[in-house]
């Protein structure tokens, strides 16, 4: 069967068994900011069991695509080394969200792996936490496996409840046994069953762990029973396909074996089992998606994994002998194997392509002469006294000239029997790693309390229709994000209501400021945060005579002015969203948004800066839609439904089961959770004010709106108006008279070249005339006036012509600092070196230099003491 069969059988047998088929999320975890990639199938259900997001259903299934390449979850250094260990991979599961339990759960797995799929049953053997009976019970006395092929597996991690086979999804909170299915692949295989001194070899592989979340654990370690227990399931598609296509090997499965042989045609390699040709064959996948889901190559956070991963994987290329592009052509095969399962990477193609293409030309250019330098380290970390050690300031070194990610030094320092000095490696990138540190910190803006939020039900969102509602009730008071009573006058705090015109920042759009009124006083609102994904936490001030108390009655007031200008800009940027695609190309897509009363910022994925007429273009194109006064129509309707009424989804994004659908004409549609125009005409005008890039393949537009448009449009105006007037002439002339100036200031700068190339001819001829002898060197120290360093050059290369065997320095003064240019030439050079004269001389006007032996430069200050230094120069060589 192959993989592409059992990915959709698995979907179907749960189709049929009631469940809600849901999509892959992204890699870049919309849900959990404590996570750099989605690394498990459960990430995009984090919210619901923990009980502060509701789905639509209680029972699901999907094929959540995966990467462990960064942080606590990182596979990188073993891919291609091991069976079955990879950066990208495909996670089977079903979900119960208080529905089924575990009966269900195993009665389901053994019929889809035994009935469905065929697996002998004589060849699966079951683990269970060992106090699980009802685990043990069901698998032995209903489904019949024999209890010797039944494993209980007690808490062999060191503390009570830390076990193989029981889950937790942190300290505290749900948590659960699991029961966990293996299959045998023989006595011809080393290893033992789960549980014996020999369970690591690879006789009996896990396929497939089923999660039973039934109890809360309490700080003290008290475990309490949910009210709903749920069902967290998990199988490796990869480690399936191996057993159902009777091969050990991951890699050996027929969606590898064919991207190993493309990338074997490409290598030329003979050898299909060489560990390069897997390592390229697993790199492709991952590098794929996360370009797909929004990552670029970069030098921090996700952007730096991904760069870590190409240069893996150029790198096992160039072992093969590549010299020249090759990865980015990995990609159509790939697409061959995985566009059906996933459009997105079909689609995206082309701009995978190109952001693969540019990265190996990048990388490309440096690898050769990285690999010689690390060869370099390599002998002398045999030859001398480090014990095979690589320093880490050497390691250091491959990172900051070559761009050598330091785990792909260990990894080639590895094959060599070296080893990196670590420790020293993080010494010398202590910043570098800082700033990566820095922005990798995913941290929440506004934490919802999880006893607050199992007690109240989502916020009721009015902001769509009104901007005022009286009656709203305060259900909680939150800071610090610890639950409190009450605020008293003055005290700040987060205010969860029953309902609330405020629209929470989300999807770029800011959150709304305004006022809450009650009885006591005011609660001034600064701002308006999502909590916990439903819940809306409206954070400000308080001020009033009495303190504002949980259940208190308050009126909101949103302030109509400025969430009318945040209007304006959102309902522009999916205007330039959709002029964007139309006149760069469909591989534009959104990175990031910010929608605020003063202007819009869109970034989007684009290659190379945009010329004048593309803005141009854009601009016009966007003008011509508001002006056409289009209706923009909202409709709310089923996240498929949407999708296939032609809305698009940005990738990256959670989407509920219900969307909201913003049209604008025939011009855009997207999926928008915001807040926009009724008619496209009420942007009045758009002004693009910049356009410049922020990261690697993403250019980013900043813009304005309605009147800050036409204040834009004044201020430039007024700014024209005085350049005229400077220039003494019309706004329609100012263009020419300003081409006029600078086409004269060039050729007066011609001319000011030539007078002082004449001027520095005159002098070299009356300096050459006067050069000092030292030993058969001629020596020329001079102070010139009126030359700049270019002119200073020219006199010194002049000289050094005339003179043969000669050393020359010069100085050249203005406002009261010294340029100073020093040459060396001829046999002069076996004696004294250009950098080391320009240093001595600099030294002692308090400034410095340095330079290549025979040219060199520096400066200091114009000291009176510059003449005599000069003078004792041919001294101080004849010491030389």
């Amino acid at each position: 069967m192959k993989t592409s069969e059992i990915r959709s059988t698995f979907l179907d047998y749960f189709r049929s068994k009631g469940h809600t088929i849901v999509p892959s999320s992204s890699l870049v975890p919309s849900s959990d900011p404590t996570l750099l990639f989605t690394n498990s199938g459960m990430v995009q259900f984090k919210n619901v069991f923990l009980g502060s997001e509701k789905p639509g259903y209680v029972r699901a299934a999907d094929v959540q695509r995966c990467l462990r390449a960064g942080g606590k979850h990182n596979d990188l250094d073993a891919v291609g080394y091991t069976a079955r260990h990879h950066t990208f991979f495909e996670m089977l599961g079903n979900w119960s969200f208080g529905d089924y339990f575990k009966r269900d759960a195993i009665i389901y797995a053994w019929e889809l792996l035994t009935v469905v799929f065929k697996l002998p049953a004589d060849k699966l053997w079951v683990t269970v936490y060992h106090t699980d009976d009802e685990a043990f019970d069901i698998w032995s006395r209903e489904v019949g496996v024999p209890v010797e092929r039944i494993v209980r597996i007690g808490d062999n991690k060191g503390a009570p409840y830390a076990s193989d086979n029981f889950w937790q999804m942190a300290d505290t909170g749900p948590c659960g046994p699991c029961t966990e299915i293996f299959f045998d692949h023989g006595a011809d295989i080393a290893g033992g069953p789960p549980g014996s001194p020999d369970e690591d070899g690879d006789r009996y592989i896990e396929i497939w762990n089923l999660v039973f979340m039934q109890f809360d654990r309490a700080p003290d370690g008290t475990l309490s029973p949910l009210p709903a227990p749920c069902v967290d399931t998990g199988m490796g598609l990869e480690r399936l396909a191996a057993v159902l296509q009777h091969v050990h090997s991951n890699y050996e499965i027929d969606l590898f074996a064919h991207l190993i042989q493309v990338a074997a045609g490409l290598t030329d390699t003979k050898d299909l089992a060489n560990k390069s040709l897997r390592v390229i064959a697993d790199h492709i996948r991952a590098c794929s998606f996360l370009i797909v889901d929004g990552v670029l190559p970069s030098n921090e956070g996700r952007g730096y994994v991904l760069r870590r991963i190409i240069r893996r994987a150029l790198r096992h290329g160039w072992m093969l002998g590549v010299r020249g592009d090759f990865f980015w052509r990995m990609v159509a095969p790939l697409v061959e194997e995985m566009g059906a399962a996933y459009p997105e990477l079909a689609s995206k193609q082309s701009f995978v392509e190109d952001a693969l293409r540019t990265e190996e030309l990048r990388f490309g250019e440096t690898l050769e002469h990285g690999m010689r330098l690390f060869d370099d380290i390599a002998h002398k970390s045999r030859a001398g006294q480090s014990g095979g050690i690589i320093p880490g300031t050497d390691a250091f070194r491959l990172y900051d000239t070559y761009g050598f990610p330091v785990d792909l030094t260990a990894d080639i320092a590895r094959e060599r029997g070296l080893e990196v000095d670590m420790g020293g490696f993080e010494q010398a990138m202590n910043e570098q790693r800082e700033r990566a540190r820095a922005a990798g910190r995913f941290e929440a803006k506004g934490q919802m309390p999880a006893d607050l939020a199992s007690q109240l039900g989502p916020t009721v969102f009015l902001g769509y229709e009104a901007l005022r509602s009286e009656g709203c009730k305060v259900l909680g008071i939150v800071r610090g994000g610890k639950r409190i009573d009450q605020l008293a006058d003055g005290e700040e705090g987060l205010l969860i209501l029953d309902r609330t015109p405020f629209y929470a920042e989300s999807g770029g759009q800011v959150g709304d400021t305004g006022e809450l009124l009650a009885a006591a006083g005011r609660f001034d609102v600064g701002d308006t945060l999502k909590m916990g994904g439903v819940f809306f936490g409206h954070a400000g001030r308080w001020v009033g005579g009495e303190p504002l108390r949980t259940g208190d009655v308050v009126d909101a007031r949103v302030d109509v002015a400025r969430r009318q200008a945040i209007v304006l800009n959102h309902s522009a940027t999916h205007l330039l969203h959709a002029a964007l695609r139309k006149v760069l190309g469909d591989h534009v897509a959104q990175k990031g948004s910010l929608v605020a009363p003063q202007r819009l910022r869109f970034d989007f994925s684009h290659f190379k800066p945009m010329d004048a007429n593309e803005l141009t273009q854009v601009e016009l194109m966007v003008n011509a839609e508001v002006r056409r006064n289009a209706a923009a129509e909202v409709r709310t309707m089923g996240y498929d439904d949407a999708i296939g009424f032609g809305a698009m989804a940005l990738f990256g994004e959670k989407y509920g089961d219900e969307v909201r659908v913003l049209k604008m004409g025939d011009f855009s549609i997207e999926l928008c959770g915001g807040t926009h125009v009724n008619r496209t005409g009420d942007i009045g005008l758009f002004k693009i004010v910049s356009e410049a890039g922020v990261a690697s393949g993403v250019r980013r537009i900043e813009a304005v709106t309605g009147d800050g448009a036409l204040a834009y449009v004044a201020d430039e105006e007024h700014r024209l108006a005085e350049l005229s007037q400077l220039l003494s002439s019309s706004g329609e002339e100012a263009v020419e008279k300003l081409r006029q100036l600078f086409d004269r200031q060039k050729k007066l700068e011609r001319e000011l070249a030539s007078l002082r190339s004449k001027a520095a001819g005159s002098a070299t001829a009356d300096l050459a005339g006067s050069a000092t002898d030292v030993d058969g060197i001629k020596i020329v120290a001079a102070r010139l006036e009126g030359l700049d360093a270019k002119s200073l050059r020219d006199s010194v290369d002049q000289l050094k012509q005339q003179l043969g065997d000669c050393v020359i320095l010069l100085a050249g003064a203005a406002d009261g600092r010294v340029s100073l240019i020093a040459g060396v030439h001829g046999k002069a050079l076996s004696r004294v070196k250009a950098g080391s004269v320009v240093a001595h001389v600099a030294a002692q006007i308090d400034g410095k230099g340095g330079g290549r032996p025979d040219l060199a430069q520096g400066g200091g200050s114009d000291l009176p003491r510059l003449p005599a230094i000069l003078s004792a120069l041919p001294a101080w060589i004849a010491t030389q």
